[in-house]
């Protein structure tokens, strides 16, 4: 089963050039919403497996894409279409509400 990939701030140019939509959730291990929603990211990950590109920004260890951003609360996931963000949801929300912004893009 496929797993959401780890994005840094070093490979996160190359991962950004993908010709599938892209849905990258920017978290903390200190955060409590993160935690809720990282297993449903994970979940996601695995359901569109070959049709997105799940991804996991730790914004303490990686604060430049973050910063690029503007990520000023978490969990933020952004949702990237030919490199571009075309969506966005802030705070945990339920499963069907991220598939439903990332069905949009496929």
């Amino acid at each position: 089963m496929a797993k959401a990939i780890e994005i840094t701030d070093a490979n996160f140019e190359e991962i950004i050039k993908s010709d599938q939509p892209i849905l990258v959730d920017f978290w903390a291990e200190w955060c409590g919403p993160c935690k809720m929603i990282g297993p449903v990211v994970e979940e996601i990950a695995g359901e569109y497996d070959g049709k997105a590109v799940i991804g996991k920004v730790d914004v303490d260890a990686n604060p430049a894409v973050a910063s690029k951003f503007g990520i000023r609360s978490i969990p933020t996931l952004l949702f990237f279409k030919n490199g571009e963000i075309v969506d966005k949801q802030v705070g945990a929300v339920p499963k069907a509400v991220l598939a439903q912004k990332l069905e949009a893009q496929i």
